[in-house]
């Protein structure tokens, strides 16, 4: 069952398991992930904490104590989320260390309230950093046009980042220039570039659902042919601009200092339209220097299908241009689609956030002493 995804690890993608909760870490599952399905990190969303929280008795002991601490809500699911992060990259910290570094990282993401602030972001990744305090953490910021200066703020204060929610071609470009920027200040401070890392998390699966929503309208028979190939069309065109920026001759200058490469993180890769193969944004994505960020069952269906077989993403560019190419002659706008899902996706972690914080809200004011 898990030799696909050795051979997954051998051709250089780092699997990460998209999905963390207080019972993989007390059950000892995350460390079972990690020594036989090759699971060298983990990312976490606002969703994910959401789904976590609000299922099962995991979390009542730490909830009933922050209730007597009389905590914000605010306050206390800080404390739940770092906690779990915490614990999750104590068990990585193997992993981290083997890999020098590169893996057995865990994320965790800013306050998706504050995408559009970019002062609140940076105060709140500082934050986040100090509170889990492990070297193996990554700190999330969204790809929104107010997240781009944070991510340079954050890299230039040494601080290793996750880009999330990135779907757009230019403004991935705008994410690796960020993380350059970001190098270079951290470069002029004195600071260790060796000990900054980054990942790109560029979204897959989302962009089908959105382009072939658009091509059914159209319901020609060109239009329902393309659908199914936008989302790693685009994802390959990514890799393609990831080649060329990191070997630019100003990637090259900090690479001398000892900079790492930002890597590219293929997200949303759980396949959302069942008549797609279940390993479709898995398999079509393979490339060296990757990190496929899936979850479980997504996993559980790369190893059954077993078809793994090397690099799918080279020679791969002029193919996807056309495609794309051709869902836009079609009339479907590249520049909205990517927009829409943009705006979505900071509505959706918004939306989970606040009803996580609903939640934890009811449960505090449950466990809460009595006022004797």
């Amino acid at each position: 069952m898990t030799d696909a995804l050795k051979r997954l690890s051998d051709a250089g993608v780092a699997i990460w398991l998209d999905d963390l909760s207080r019972k993989r870490i007390t059950s000892g599952n995350l460390a079972e992930l990690i020594d036989q399905q090759h699971v060298v990190g983990v990312t976490t969303n606002p969703s994910i904490f959401q789904k976590a929280i609000s299922q099962g008795d995991g979390y009542d002991s730490q909830l009933e104590d922050l209730a007597a601490r009389r905590l914000t809500v605010e306050e206390a699911l800080r404390m739940i989320t770092t906690a779990d992060v915490r614990d999750a990259a104590d068990i990585m910290r193997p992993v981290y260390d083997a890999s020098e570094h590169q893996d057995g990282r865990v994320s965790i993401e800013v306050d998706p309230r504050l995408a559009h602030d970019t002062k609140a972001t940076i105060a709140e990744a500082k934050q986040l950093a100090w509170l889990v305090d492990r070297p193996n953490t990554l700190i999330k910021i969204p790809a929104t046009k107010a997240g781009l200066p944070a991510i340079a703020d954050v890299t230039g204060r040494g601080i290793s980042v996750n880009i999330t929610l990135i779907f757009s071609l230019d403004r991935y470009r705008e994410v690796m220039d960020a993380y350059l920027t970001g190098l270079e200040k951290a470069k002029a401070a004195g600071l260790d570039l060796a000990e900054i890392h980054s990942v790109a998390s560029f979204f897959v699966s989302r962009v089908d659902t959105e382009i072939d929503k658009r091509l059914e309208k159209i319901g020609s028979d060109e239009a329902k042919a393309l659908k199914g190939k936008a989302a790693v069309a685009n994802a390959r065109l990514a890799y393609q601009a990831y080649e060329e920026v990191f070997s630019s001759d100003r990637w090259l200058a900090l690479e001398k200092a000892g900079a790492n490469k930002q890597r590219p993180l293929w997200a949303s890769t759980g396949v959302k339209d069942p008549a797609y193969p279940a390993d479709l944004y898995v398999y079509e994505l393979v490339a060296p220097n990757t990190v496929n960020t899936m979850p479980e069952a997504t996993m559980d269906a790369v190893a059954e299908q077993d078809r793994i077989d090397g690099d799918q993403v080279h020679g791969t560019y002029e193919q996807a241009r056309a495609e794309l190419d051709a869902i836009e002659a079609l009339g479907v706008s590249y520049d909205d689609v990517v927009q829409v899902l943009e705006d979505e996706g900071v509505e959706k972690f918004e939306a989970a956030w606040n009803e996580l914080l609903d939640s934890t809200k009811a449960e505090l004011e449950r466990l809460a002493p009595s006022e004797a």
